[in-house]
């Protein structure tokens, strides 16, 4: 089997992918990029068994023909060659592979692509379409925000919850809980699945940032999104999802208005005088100004400033993981947030100042108890 393909034109398409690849996988052929050439389309395929991944792209070529080929062997020589017409030449018997470029010959072993994983296949599903920025969006807004601990499986992923209403998700380690609603994403029936981290990264790194269409087919096990020429299967976290929705305080009254950059640039350099394992610091709030400080006792650090905002409720002091109000305020996108409160021991809820019409965005926060 011989197909010649541009150097650059697979290589990004290999990186794409590329990242499904474990390197401490247990089994050899999942270190390898499976190449299927059919009347001169090569469709490459790459899987960790939890997730796989696809593109294609046309290369020229007279057969067909299949074989598993090294990742890096092959990623690492692309990388190091200038965009040229490269020639695969494959023994389909003893699957050795010959690289033919332009000053060049490369030789490397593949192994049998008959023992390659199979790829599931969408049967039975629900489908729904939506923008790639969306999508992109979504997954930004939330991912930061998903568990590291395994016992609690459910909360590993973003929950993606599907309604006439719109496109709901949901993201929470406990500690804190992000909720963003795209109106503008609707679902003829009501459907729901968690989405693991691993595959919402690999999303993350290849969706493209405009208005592209996005397709998620989903049954009980798998969820299928394709865009472009490109395909990502992932098994879904088989686990009941918390009811994020009863932990929401609806008596959050007093509001606290602040301008974004101060508070989080306060934050950032108020939590290097913080303890290093409560990350803690203490929001003193009065009508027109905050005063966040931290200590840490076993180093004899403390730190205080004053910044100014708005507030409509009785003075108080309450404790937050500066670690945890960053990462929010990264990710909130207006210039000035309303921090809802109602006591220095119930969890305080961060929102945008303005939203778009078809956005609804709610980040919840623990406080850590302060002591006396």
């Amino acid at each position: 089997m011989k197909f010649i393909v541009s150097t650059s034109q697979l290589l990004k398409q290999l990186q794409t992918i590329g990242g499904v690849i474990s390197s401490n996988t247990v089994l050899p052929i999942l270190e390898d990029f499976l190449f299927d050439i059919d009347k001169g389309v090569l469709t490459i395929f790459a899987t960790d068994l939890e997730n796989s991944m696809s593109t294609s792209l046309e290369v020229e070529s007279k057969e067909n023909g299949k074989i598993a080929i090294p990742a890096k062997i092959l990623l690492d020589t692309l990388k190091t060659l200038p965009e040229q017409p490269l020639t695969f030449s494959v023994d389909t018997k003893s699957f050795a592979i010959e690289l033919t470029s332009e000053n060049g010959k490369y030789k490397l072993t593949g192994e049998n692509p008959a023992d390659f994983p199979k790829i599931p296949v969408a049967e039975d599903t629900s489908t729904i379409n939506i923008a790639s920025n969306v999508l992109s969006f979504g997954i930004n807004k939330t991912l930061f925000a998903v568990s590291n601990d395994d016992l609690r499986p459910a909360m590993t992923g973003v929950f993606f919850k599907l309604s006439p209403d719109g496109l709901t998700f949901v993201s929470t380690d406990a500690h804190k809980l992000v909720r963003y609603t795209r109106k503008d994403a609707k679902s003829d029936k009501e459907a729901s699945f968690i989405v693991p981290k691993k595959a919402l990264n690999l999303l993350k790194n290849s969706l493209p940032g405009d208005d592209t269409q996005a397709t998620i087919n989903f049954n009980s096990s798998n969820a299928f999104f394709s865009f472009n020429n490109v395909n990502l299967i992932c098994r879904l976290i088989d686990a009941k999802y918390p009811d994020y929705n009863a932990v929401i305080p609806a008596d959050n009254n007093s509001t606290l208005t602040l301008g974004r950059y101060d508070f989080q640039n306060s934050l950032r350099r108020i939590s290097i005088f913080s303890n290093k394992t409560t990350h803690q610091v203490v929001l003193n709030i009065k009508a027109n100004e905050v005063a966040i400080s931290a200590q840490d006792l076993d180093f004899s650090n403390e730190a205080k400033e004053n910044i100014n905002a708005t507030y409509d409720g009785d003075n108080m002091e309450i404790g937050f993981n500066a670690k945890f109000l960053i990462e929010m305020l990264g990710v909130l996108n207006t210039d000035e947030i309303n921090m809802k409160l109602s006591l220095p021991t119930k969890a305080g809820i961060l929102v945008p100042t303005t939203a778009d019409e078809n956005d609804d965005l709610l980040m919840l926060v623990m406080p850590v108890m302060l002591n006396s």
